[in-house]
């Protein structure tokens, strides 16, 4: 199935996508159950299908507005530099393990709000990539029972300011303007995805194709990123990782290509599905 957060009439709340529009899960699984976390932290998404089997949809998606797929994570983890073919542009060495930084939630926005090229840079680049979400929370997950923790996936884009992701060896300020990130659609879940390390991924800028890849190109696995994770930290449900981007990021580029006010930038990854957004200026 695929569950999607969203605002309707000013109240916050999530549902399935079913032909024709959404059915509102809002408050109907459980008592206190009104947002897509709190029904993956209840081991919801399951009782959440058969509620949704064989009804119709109850709103259009033009009545509702978009909240990223988990708007309130309590913890954002990325991978960086976890494809080959960005490792060589980056010129980077091999590691032993995953390069890793965080996000804040507040820097996100939906499948189809703006992002914002902030007024301090015009280094704004794309990183297209594969999120997942995670289901059962754990620590020290073993990688043979990792995917077992996943709830689902979801594009994701980690739009960088490049300048400042270099003013140090730490990645975090280039990655943590208001409104520079973007997350959805929808939470997709692994019965629909199959196979996801077969997923193709690219990103398309003002209708370009500027990153392409597969997941199968990961450096880092999915489940040895959640093994790693958990080998330092506890995951809980609704938690999100941001599995890393291919090669042919803009600042790479010669010249480097920039996103700016105007252009449409789209992630686009197959059963996942597809993000869209369109860069202002702050």
């Amino acid at each position: 199935m695929q569950f999607i957060s969203f605002v309707r009439r000013g109240e916050c709340g999530f549902g399935a996508l079913v032909d024709g529009g959404v059915v509102n899960l809002t408050g109907r699984l459980a008592p206190g159950v009104d947002t897509l976390k709190a029904a993956i932290a209840a081991d919801l998404l399951g009782a959440a299908a058969d509620y949704v089997a064989g009804r119709k949809a109850e709103h259009a998606l033009a009545e509702l507005t978009l909240l990223p797929v988990i708007p309130d994570p309590a913890k954002i983890l990325c991978v960086g530099v976890n494809y080959e073919m960005h490792r060589e542009e980056t010129k980077r060495a091999k590691v032993a393990h995953p390069t890793l930084f965080t996000r804040f939630a507040d820097t996100l926005v939906a499948h189809g709000d703006v992002m914002v090229k902030p007024a301090a840079s015009d280094c704004l680049d794309f990183e297209g990539e594969l999120a997942v979400i995670i289901g059962r929370g754990g620590r020290n997950i073993a990688e043979a029972d990792a995917m077992d923790h996943v709830a689902g996936y979801a594009p994701f884009n980690d739009g960088s300011v490049r300048d400042f992701q270099r003013h140090t060896s730490q990645f975090v300020p280039g990655k943590n303007f208001p409104r520079t990130g973007a997350f959805g659609p929808a939470l997709v879940t692994p019965d629909e995805i199959g196979d996801v390390s077969a997923l193709p991924i690219s990103t398309v800028l003002n209708g370009e194709v500027v990153q392409q890849a597969s997941l199968s190109d990961l450096i880092f696995s999915i489940p040895r990123v959640i093994s790693y994770i958990t080998s330092f930290t506890t995951l809980q449900p609704g938690d999100v990782i941001a599995t890393g981007t291919p090669g042919g990021v803009g600042e790479r580029r010669d010249p480097p290509l920039w996103m700016k006010c105007g252009d449409v930038v789209e992630v686009r990854i197959g059963k996942a599905g597809t993000l869209v957004n369109r860069i202002v200026a702050e």
